[in-house]
């Protein structure tokens, strides 16, 4: 009998933070008429523990192309800084820009060859002077797929028959904006495991544009509770008689 057992307590691998970080996610991906949208939330977890409530989830790999990444937060970590390093390399040799599909075969390579080791799912988007914007899914196991768009996480089995239903060819970059938003917040509605604000990256020909929208901004579901100043927020606003009803 050990000590744990004694007095009542758990073991340290019951505890709510045992276990790698892992994100559970919403991920997503649009094309619209002249670039992609990429958007995530930024609920990080370990466990039942939430880690981190304003993780980045989009990664830079060039100037044209970021990466939205879902798994392990390690494993999808490791894999954009190595390809950030490999087409830095292929930009030098080559003496211009890396295109969007390089840089998913890239990504693809990797999670392949490692698939054994690795709980990666990632969605890469950019935009490259020869084939616009482009969207390439690499979800488990490596392999890859274009698509004009593509959703991943755990918040993404919430979001399919929405995609199917309102997602149409030729948006405009302000629809497709929006549209990503509505998505991801109906996942952080529906799925636990996703949550805290939206993140956007929008890439087009004049350059990328990042967008941030907070939680009390996103759009209600149903019978969603509006959100509510937290003990925290109360506390630094300096007001005690907040708390009273």
């Amino acid at each position: 009998m050990d000590a744990s057992s004694l007095t009542g307590s758990s073991s340290s691998s019951d505890a709510p933070t045992s276990g790698e970080h892992r994100m559970g996610t919403t991920i997503v991906g649009v094309c619209y008429d002249g670039g992609v949208v990429l958007a995530a939330d930024s609920r990080t977890s370990t466990g039942m523990y939430v880690a981190n409530r304003a993780s980045d989830k989009i990664s830079q790999l060039t100037d044209n192309v970021y990466v939205c990444r879902s798994g392990s937060a390690a494993d999808t970590q490791v894999i954009s800084d190595y390809v950030r390093y490999f087409l830095h390399q292929h930009t030098i040799q080559s003496g211009q820009p890396a295109t969007v599909k390089v840089a998913s075969n890239l990504v693809r390579l990797l999670a392949y060859q490692n698939k054994s080791m690795l709980q990666a799912g990632m969605i890469v988007g950019g935009w490259d002077k020869y084939e616009g914007g482009q969207i390439y899914s690499v979800p488990l196991g490596g392999t890859i797929l274009r698509q004009p768009f593509a959703i991943g996480g755990s918040g993404s089995s919430y979001l399919y028959g929405l995609m199917d239903h309102e997602w149409r060819d030729g948006m405009t970059q302000e629809e497709a904006e929006k549209f990503v938003v509505k998505v991801v917040s109906l996942a952080i509605a529906r799925d636990g495991a996703s949550g805290g604000v939206v993140r956007t990256v929008t890439i087009n020909a004049d350059g990328v544009k990042r967008s941030f929208y907070p939680g009390n901004k996103l759009p209600l579901w149903h019978e969603e509770l509006e959100p509510q100043n937290s003990l925290l927020d109360i506390l630094a606003a300096g007001s005690p008689d907040a708390m009273v009803q």
